[in-house]
């Protein structure tokens, strides 16, 4: 059975926003008390958080759908519904969040870090808080908006100071289980190892994690064999340690040629060109593993490398192979930047930023609206209250919407679409629609939507056609 997972495609969607609540304050002698509506309850995040105690993304790969609850609707009496519950998902220390495309959304290192991968809908007003001068008892309230819906792929990168790499068999786990108190699977067969260990070492008063990475072979970052799923995991290491096996009884092998696979390996996988190598020739307990190590030792120290005999059976060489480890990582800490206070960034709005545009879309005949502030107000609009809509016109046209219209040169009757192609809301754009609370007629009700839609009566029109020609065209090909 599987017990160790380092990348899932995770599917999440946080929760929706309670709606808000239409209502009148109602008590004896007091029939028209005034509106009393409760806001709706914000939706549920999604958040990440980095937690050191979990080790595996196991947990995702067998539940791979998580969403957040949704907040309540607001009641009468003035009563907001509660929010939504964040959904925490706790993670390890070193994963990456990306999209479906493969880019990086969040680099996710260190207790407690966190990040929201679905955020949760607000809650919409109830009438009390739409109330005004003009609009004194609203009949209706805006509708929650929905959760931030996707997916995200999570991949985990060990973090670690010491990689230790290797062919199969050459010694890696039985190194990191004399030098550190991890306890990993050991034998004498390939791919005994088929998840990188982590250890803690202590060299005096330097503490570092090590870990081995199992399944580098020829061709590992084509795909071949186990090298290419963790390869990921020697990416945030500080220090490369080549375990070469002295020992192996494969005839076509040897230390020096089993360095230079791997190290070609790497190579291909790229990225790792900066980072400090060390040899260390294992298993120098074997008569003919030492005679192979002294062999092969000023062959390596000519290419530049530092090299360390050793042996996990006979525990020799452990310690100074240990206290070299620690002094690189303890020089490469002492060089790393200070990590400095999170700089707050204000990005002042540009002067001619609308927060909206405008533009004609001549295939489909009708002008597109495409903002923040204009696509959620639709969103929040509920269409079969006429007020509620009319509610919209106004808010559009406080923002702009309608000068803009002008300047691109729309008339009255043509079609308006508010947000992309897969949602938008189509509309025959009035521009005589002003605000005034005598347009509005009884509660639920708007005068200015009596009016005829010419522009909606069109594209009806260009829609018979087309299926009329679809109609022709099969009776005419019947194949």
């Amino acid at each position: 059975m599987t017990t160790f997972v380092d990348r899932v495609e995770l599917h999440v969607a946080a929760g929706n926003g309670g709606h808000g609540c239409a209502s009148v304050h109602r008590e004896k002698f007091k029939p028209l008390g005034g509106p009393d509506g409760g806001n709706g309850g914000r939706g549920g995040d999604v958040i990440l958080v980095v937690d050191q105690s979990v080790t595996t993304l196991l947990e995702y790969h067998h539940s791979p759908h998580r969403k957040a609850t949704n907040g309540k609707p607001g009641e009468g009496g003035n009563r907001s519904g509660k929010d939504g519950q964040d959904l925490v998902l706790t993670v390890p220390d070193g994963t990456v969040v990306l999209d479906k495309q493969g880019n990086v959304l969040a680099d996710l290192v260190g207790e407690g870090t966190t990040y929201v991968a679905a955020q949760g809908g607000r809650g919409g007003l109830g009438n009390a808080a739409l109330a005004s001068a003009r609009r004194k008892a609203p009949g209706f309230a805006l509708l929650g908006e929905p959760g931030d819906t996707g997916d995200i792929v999570l991949e985990l990168k060990t973090v670690a100071d010491v990689a230790l790499v290797g062919y199969p068999s050459a010694g890696k786990s039985s190194l990191i289980s004399v030098l550190s108190a991890a306890k990993p699977k050991i034998a004498d067969y390939p791919f005994t190892t088929l998840v990188p260990n982590l250890g803690v070492v202590t060299a005096g008063s330097t503490v570092y994690t090590i870990a081995d990475v199992p399944g580098l072979i020829p061709g590992a970052s084509q795909g071949r064999g186990l090298g290419l799923e963790f390869l990921r995991h020697v990416e945030r290491c500080t220090v490369l340690v080549h375990v070469l096996d002295t020992a192996t009884l494969e005839s076509d092998r040897d230390p020096i040629s089993d360095l230079d696979v791997i190290e070609e390996e790497l190579k291909q996988y790229g990225g790792l060109d900066d980072r400090p190598r060390i040899v260390v020739l294992n298993k120098i307990d074997i008569p003919d593993g030492q005679d192979l190590a002294d062999m092969i030792r000023p062959d390596l120290e000519a290419r530049g490398y530092q090299v360390f005999e050793a042996s996990a059976v006979a525990r020799t060489g452990l310690k100074e192979l240990s206290f070299a480890l620690a002094e690189i990582v303890s020089k490469a800490r002492a060089a790393k930047p200070k990590e400095e206070a999170t700089r707050i960034v204000i990005r002042p709005k540009a002067v001619d930023d609308a927060g909206f545009t405008v533009t004609y879309e001549e295939s489909e005949d009708l002008y597109r609206v495409r903002g923040e502030k204009p696509e959620r107000w639709v969103r929040q609009t509920d269409f079969n209250n006429d007020e509620a809509v009319g509610y919209l016109a106004d808010r559009l046209n406080r923002l702009g919407v309608e000068d803009a219209l002008m300047k691109a040169g729309a008339r009255a009757g043509d079609g308006v679409a508010i947000g992309s192609e897969e949602n938008a809301v189509v509309f025959d754009w009035e521009p005589t629609m002003m605000a005034g609370a005598e347009m509005l007629g009884r509660r639920g009700e708007d005068h200015r939507l009596e009016a005829p839609r010419p522009a909606a009566q069109r594209r009806r029109d260009k829609d018979a056609e087309r299926d009329d020609a679809q109609r022709e065209f099969d009776d005419f090909n019947p194949f």
